[in-house]
């Protein structure tokens, strides 16, 4: 689908039509490539996605075809990874990534309650994104930080793909996040 408002650069941008990282990924990706041995390059499979969801916002059936190019593997074999882990968006999504953990410590400690606020909150629900292309929200697995339930964790805009952690978690505190810091 076509845009309003966008370019034809814009809009193939979006569609991913012919994707190409630049030097300085392409760079990375040789790099992370050379850590392992000779045949074995489909190791690199998960940084090189990271690169690729950080470079294009999402990562589309175009850009798992041109990953499995440069690994010079099948591209089902790209394909099994990017569908498999949540961390990699499959279609585009919002400047923030609300990923709310709902495994059991969560849950307990009200992450169900966080997840229902962020969709009143927001107008949405859990797998999309609002009309102004700002949240999307996402129920992932565990975060690895059951000490400090309910969590969730935001994706920065960084070459490095970091995410931020955020833990015990309330609605108000939430609301202070939207308000503040993802702005």
């Amino acid at each position: 689908m076509a845009h309003a408002g966008m370019g034809i650069n814009e809009v193939m941008k979006h569609n991913h039509v012919n994707p190409q990282f630049t030097e300085e990924e392409l760079q990375k990706v040789q790099e992370i490539i050379s850590h392992y041995p000779e045949g074995k390059q489909k190791s690199a499979v998960l940084p090189v996605l990271h690169i690729a969801q950080t470079h294009w916002g999402w990562i589309s059936p175009a850009v798992m075809d041109y990953v499995a190019g440069i690994l010079q593997i099948q591209p089902i074999e790209v394909y099994e990874v990017a569908t498999f882990y949540t961390m990699f968006h499959l279609e585009p999504v919002g400047k923030y990534v609300l990923e709310v953990c709902r495994t059991g410590p969560c849950m307990i400690c009200g992450a169900e309650e966080l997840i229902h606020h962020l969709e009143h909150k927001l107008g949405i629900h859990v797998g999309e994104t609002t009309t102004d292309k700002r949240f999307t929200i996402k129920e992932v697995e565990c975060l690895a930080a059951c000490g400090g339930a309910p969590c969730l964790q935001v994706k920065l805009k960084t070459m490095d793909g970091a995410y931020k952690y955020y833990e015990n978690l309330t609605p108000a505190k939430v609301d202070e996040l939207i308000a503040t810091e993802w702005v």
